[in-house]
């Protein structure tokens, strides 16, 4: 390969992690079919890896990409109109578009796809992992993490809600300005997911995604744009805050960093002021909303100067009205080691335990690695152990593997 070719091949393969998804949203739109764009968006880009190292990478890919995955799809309906009649009307009706498409139309589209994939016509957990799916490009085993479910449940889910769009014709729109609200909460859902699973991705190699994360805030800033409600800005602002220790959180050679160990002067203090500002604005509505408390939490963390000075006081009232508002196995498990902060790491092991005696966190790993910190913490090494081991059966993630590991070593040791 020359160096020319191997330039636009990189080129390629950096159009298609940071484009492909707004190009992908587009083209469901055009065809009307999530199946067909997604054979499209693949047709385009094997055209531009044929093309482009003759051609030149065109002035504006995501334009050419949509075109030509358009076209694409045009013919391979008309190759199946012979045995399909339907397609060929299809192809002609297509054939009369536009070929001409404009960023901040490619823009709204990612945006239109979201609402759709959050239809209240489809159950809630599959508005969720379509959304995270199609308009994010998470892999079903991604998303299966992050709903603590099996990966086949997952796919099948995924391809019962394409059908239900397909034969329900939902429409591809943002909603009125009336119907917005009661849709919100599954867009918000899916946000703070996307956002999760760049902030701390479930496996790999990498402790964080970047490019999720980021995706993730530039949604909510979108959608604070077109919505200006309170738990909008308490979703951002949960956001900024975590995402303002990203480079605290791992150390040079890639290696987890606990809170409580982290050089605080790294964390991004103009992300923590625009935080703060978007927490204060929430805060005031007279219902706060589960973002917006866990907003006010990540808040204490983020004005506090060191790990020690800490008001544990305070993150505990806020996880009991966590509880009150969206109570869920996994707040309670938070709250546990706020109080094992507070009270001392016993308090907060017997909490812990009763949750996984519930059996609600028994597959989860971080519920086992934070019992194993409290043992570890209590000197009881045996304990500790155990817990160590079950919290790495449990983890895909590289850098949380190495760093359980790193436990296990100091306890042998």
């Amino acid at each position: 390969m020359s160096q020319d070719a191997a330039h636009v091949a990189q080129a390629v393969e950096a159009i298609y992690r940071s484009e492909s998804r707004r190009v992908l949203a587009t083209l469901i739109r055009v065809l009307g079919d999530f199946d067909l764009a997604e054979e499209a968006l693949h047709d385009a880009f094997a055209a531009a890896v044929a093309q482009w190292p003759r051609d030149g990478v065109p002035a504006n890919p995501k334009a050419w990409l949509v075109s030509t995955g358009r076209f694409k799809a045009i013919d391979a309906m008309r190759r199946r109109a012979r045995f399909d009649a339907s397609l060929a009307e299809l192809a002609k009706e297509l054939d009369t578009g536009t070929a001409e498409w404009r960023d901040e139309e490619l823009e709204d589209d990612r945006l239109r796809l979201i609402f759709t994939c959050c239809h209240p016509a489809l159950p809630q957990d599959a508005q969720v992992a379509l959304t995270l799916r199609e308009v994010c490009g998470l892999t079903t085993e991604q998303i299966a993490h992050a709903f603590l479910t099996a990966a086949p449940t997952l796919a099948q889910r995924i391809v019962r809600a394409k059908r239900k769009i397909r034969d329900a014709r939902i429409p591809y729109r943002v909603p009125s300005r009336a119907d917005l609200p009661d849709r919100l909460d599954s867009v918000l859902r899916v946000v703070y997911l996307v956002f999760n699973e760049g902030y701390s991705a479930s496996s790999g190699a990498a402790l964080t995604r970047p490019d999720l994360s980021g995706e993730a805030i530039r949604l909510g800033r979108f959608l604070l744009d077109l919505l200006p409600e309170p738990e909008v800005a308490g979703l951002l602002a949960l956001m900024l805050l975590h995402e303002s220790r990203r480079a605290a959180r791992a150390s040079a050679a890639g290696e987890l960093i606990l809170l409580e160990e982290q050089n605080r002067s790294r964390w991004n203090r103009e992300q923590i002021r625009e935080g703060l500002e978007l927490v204060t604005r929430a805060v005031s509505s007279p219902r706060a909303g589960p973002y917006t408390i866990q907003a006010a939490i990540a808040a204490v963390h983020a004005t506090a100067p060191t790990a020690g000075a800490t008001d544990w006081n305070r993150i505990v009232a806020l996880y009991d009205a966590l509880l009150r508002t969206d109570p869920s196995p996994v707040v309670e498990l938070n709250r546990a080691v706020a109080v094992a902060m507070r009270d001392g790491p016993r308090a907060g092991l017997g909490l812990i335990d009763a949750l996984l005696e519930r059996g609600d966190l028994a597959e989860y790993h971080l519920a086992h690695a934070a019992r194993a910190d409290l043992h570890r913490r209590l000197g009881q090494v045996d304990a500790a152990r155990a817990s160590y081991e079950r919290a790495l059966a449990l983890t895909e993630q590289e850098p949380e593997r190495r760093f359980l590991e790193r436990r296990l070593r100091e306890l042998r040791g």
